[in-house]
């Protein structure tokens, strides 16, 4: 049923971490993976980074996670600022929908109370009606989340996000970008569903044909 799988990120690193995982575990079963990621973050870079960095971290992140250079697709929306853009980023989507024809969609779920995280969502929500899409979790931007869809992940899954997360050497500051916390959220979803490792997701729509 799925072979075309697309990964919207409001930023640089929120498709990493709500699905890396599971991108790893795709890639592996020979399923195409799209990436698209909405904004380098330029304004918000760390003092002493170049202001492309994330942009240079995402290239090497993807590539880890063995997502292909050429169906990595980067826009450069600024940082905090997708809600004033959310008409270009939606004729962006339509254009993805039609060239790539996703069997499936990853996406910042509908709890998110980020501004850019929520219009992505929104705006995803119109593009790809569709089409099956789960709602990726991000902790630190969900006050809830519905966890109604679970993927079972295996170590060498994990141990690959946790590869790419190194690449961000920019974001080592962040709270969840560390092997601790990645794991221990993987471990919790697992426990739920009876395995050593999950993600967890907002089953936002599901298609079965």
């Amino acid at each position: 049923m799925i072979k075309n799988i697309l990964v919207l990120a409001p930023h640089t690193d929120d498709g990493e971490f709500g699905c890396g995982g599971s991108i790893a575990r795709f890639v592996e079963e020979g399923k195409k993976i799209y990436y698209a990621a909405f904004s380098v973050c330029e304004k918000s870079v760390p003092a002493g980074f170049p202001k492309n960095i994330l942009e240079i971290e995402v290239k090497e992140a993807t590539k880890v996670l063995g997502i292909k250079t050429e169906n990595l697709l980067i826009y450069r929306y600024p940082v905090r600022e997708h809600p004033q853009n959310r008409q270009r980023i939606l004729e962006n989507m339509v254009l993805l929908r039609e060239k790539i024809n996703p069997d499936l969609v990853f996406m910042p779920s509908s709890s998110d109370i980020h501004q850019d995280h929520r219009t992505v969502y929104e705006e995803g929500l119109r593009a790809f009606k569709q089409t099956s899409i789960l709602g990726y979790e991000l902790p630190g931007n969900n006050l809830t989340f519905s966890t109604t869809a679970f993927i079972y992940l295996e170590e060498k899954h994990i141990v690959k996000k946790l590869e790419a997360f190194k690449k961000y050497k920019s974001q080592f500051h962040r709270p969840y970008a560390n092997e601790e916390f990645i794991r221990s959220l993987a471990r919790t979803r697992g426990v739920q569903i009876g395995a050593r490792y999950a993600e967890a997701f907002e089953a936002i729509r599901w298609i079965i044909k």
